[in-house]
């Protein structure tokens, strides 16, 4: 039996959607695992902290030390954990070739 070249296209088109799809969960199964190491080790962190009752001094730890060490950690992998989040729900955002054709066309529209 021969395939005529529409379901071919049709193949192709779906495979490629499911591929896309695909990697897309794959980059979201890959920051909740991020957002979730995170919380849990910040969580366990500052239960420590509060187990210890202990009060973080410059003396005794330095800055990086155990008190001042956990907003540090909180603060830089914060800001890991946001570029993560923009790469994954925000990347679509970038002024490219393909986002100008579309405000082209949608600009072009409203004008009609």
């Amino acid at each position: 039996m021969k395939k005529d070249n529409n379901n071919i296209e049709r193949d192709y088109f779906e495979e490629d959607l499911f591929i896309k799809a695909e990697k897309k969960v794959k980059e979201l199964k890959g920051f909740y695992i991020h957002l979730f190491c995170y919380l849990i080790v910040i969580l366990v962190w500052i239960i420590v902290l509060l187990v210890l009752n202990d009060t973080p001094s410059y003396s005794h730890y330095g800055f990086w030390g155990m008190g001042y060490g956990l907003y540090a950690t909180a603060l830089f992998w914060g800001i890991g954990i946001f570029f993560h989040w923009f790469g994954v729900f925000v990347k679509n955002l970038s002024f490219s070739k393909n986002w100008e054709d579309r405000k082209i066309k949608e600009f072009l529209e409203k004008n009609k």
